[in-house]
């Protein structure tokens, strides 16, 4: 029997390539599962994190209980909000990242995804780095206190209001540190990608 050459396939019959880049996609929704664990962890702490103590006041002439919650600082309202929003920020981005690996696409199509990712990155790494700031300078008061404005620091009473919101701002660092890990692995993916696009 003769055996049957094989033929090329016509360009217009090939089989579509996917929306991957190797492991760079991989490894971009492995981080965005690790941001929204991170997101929702430092949320949750600092939404727990009220203590209530027996105090002397001013106007009062026995010890009574002060409540100390996170809602009672609009800076520790700004740091929860933007925790919220990236916690949803890496759902999305998340469902984003693993379509792209089952969804036929074209080098082109790939290339606009990671531009959007970086951009839409970027401003997410603003908000929560600007309300992990906020919320780390009032930590930093109520641990230390200011003795030029007379600003008492509160944590040798609230010790455990203060450990949450520790840790909270913490793994929101850590959170800042994985968006900025996202933005470098999307302009790299973008650098891999640009010789094979025409603009």
């Amino acid at each position: 029997m003769a055996s049957k050459e094989e033929v090329p396939a016509e360009a217009g019959q090939a089989e579509p390539e996917k929306c991957s880049s190797g492991k760079l996609i991989f490894i971009d929704l492995y981080l965005r599962i690790i941001l929204f664990a991170a997101s929702l962890t430092a949320m949750v702490v600092m939404v727990t994190s009220n203590q209530t103590k027996h105090v002397m006041t001013p106007s009062s002439s026995f010890p009574v209980p002060v409540k100390a919650k996170f809602n009672y600082s609009p800076a520790y309202i700004y740091f929860v909000a933007a925790l919220s929003l990236s916690t949803l920020y890496s759902i999305i981005t998340g469902i984003g990242s693993s379509w792209v690996l089952v969804k036929p696409c074209s080098s082109k199509e790939l290339l606009k995804f990671y531009l959007l990712l970086i951009a839409y990155d970027v401003v997410m790494l603003g908000i929560v780095a600007a309300a992990t700031g906020t919320a780390g300078g009032v930590a930093y008061i109520g641990l230390k206190g200011n003795s030029h404005v007379k600003w008492n620091k509160i944590c040798n009473v609230y010790g455990k209001y203060c450990r949450h919101i520790g840790a909270s701002v913490v793994i929101s660092l850590f959170a800042s540190f994985l968006l900025v890990s996202l933005v470098i692995l999307s302009a790299y993916s973008v650098y891999s990608l640009a010789h094979k696009v025409v603009i």
